[in-house]
């Protein structure tokens, strides 16, 4: 069982650098950081956990990608990503080059969590109607892996292009989101698994997942756990589900409060699976 961690990376919060170097000591596996172009300060969408106020750091989330390549440069072993890429909300020529060169200066240790989003201001704010955003976010997702891969890349909406460098890797998408089917297909059709935020219900949505995976003539999905609160036991459970790795949740703050939770953490990397 890997385990890695995610946290809020804020201008206030613990230098993502420093929190990666510490994770790599530490020998956790990956590091992965959450996006938010912006909030609107309208509040006609609560918050998606059910605070009765948007908790501060999502106000203040650095670019991931920007962020992710200062964790990366401050690591050798490290996996950094997503978690989670709002898909729908970005341009996918520029951010499939951004997420290449990430992958190529990093030596192809990038991983890719893509959602939906939540926020309906914010996704409007990109010219994304909400109920569009699933369909938008996919047509994105597809035109980056054709980046990716492609010597020649074409997608609806841009005509035939080269675009270099491409990754070291074929990096790996996770789709985050809660169980279900338009979900599963998302994660059956341009993915290679599913990351449940929470990591709940996993046992019984796997049945779902498989047969999502067998009908478009692929291989089962893998499963990564993210943003739990890790126990040894929880961890065990996880490892008898087929589960490979677990991302960790560590709260938006100073390195005083992070570092004594990560060495808490790094106590459960060598339970046995």
């Amino acid at each position: 069982m890997r385990l890695g961690v995610t946290m809020f990376t804020t201008d206030l919060a613990m230098p993502v650098q420093d929190l990666a170097r510490a994770a790599e000591e530490r020998g956790f596996a990956s590091l992965y950081v959450p996006e938010h172009t912006h909030i609107p300060v309208s509040r006609r969408t609560p918050p998606a956990a059910g605070q009765d106020v948007l908790p501060e750091e999502y106000k203040r989330t650095l670019d991931p990608l920007v962020a992710l390549s200062f964790a990366a440069a401050a690591t050798r072993r490290l996996r950094v990503g997503t978690g989670i890429l709002l898909a729908a909300q970005r341009d996918p020529i520029v951010t499939a080059k951004a997420i290449a060169t990430l992958d190529h200066l990093s030596g192809g240790r990038v991983v890719v969590g893509v959602g939906f989003g939540w926020n309906v201001e914010e996704i409007e704010n990109h010219g994304v109607p909400y109920a569009r955003r699933r369909e938008v976010a996919r047509r994105n997702l597809l035109a980056m892996r054709s980046l990716w891969r492609d010597e020649v890349a074409s997608f609806d909406g841009f005509e035939p292009s080269w675009s270099w460098p491409k990754p070291v890797q074929d990096p790996p998408v996770y789709v985050g989101g809660a169980a279900g089917p338009k979900l599963f297909a998302h994660v059956a059709e341009y993915a290679e698994g599913w990351m449940p935020i929470g990591g709940k219900g996993i046992r019984a949505a796997l049945p779902m997942l498989r047969e999502a995976c067998e009908k478009a003539g692929r291989p089962m999905a893998k499963v990564m756990p993210f943003g739990t609160l890790p126990t040894r036991e929880k961890l065990d459970y996880y490892a008898g589900l087929g589960v490979e790795e677990t991302v960790a949740s560590l709260p938006s703050a100073p390195a005083d409060t992070v570092l004594p939770i990560l060495d808490d953490y790094a106590r459960l990397i060598d339970c046995p699976a």
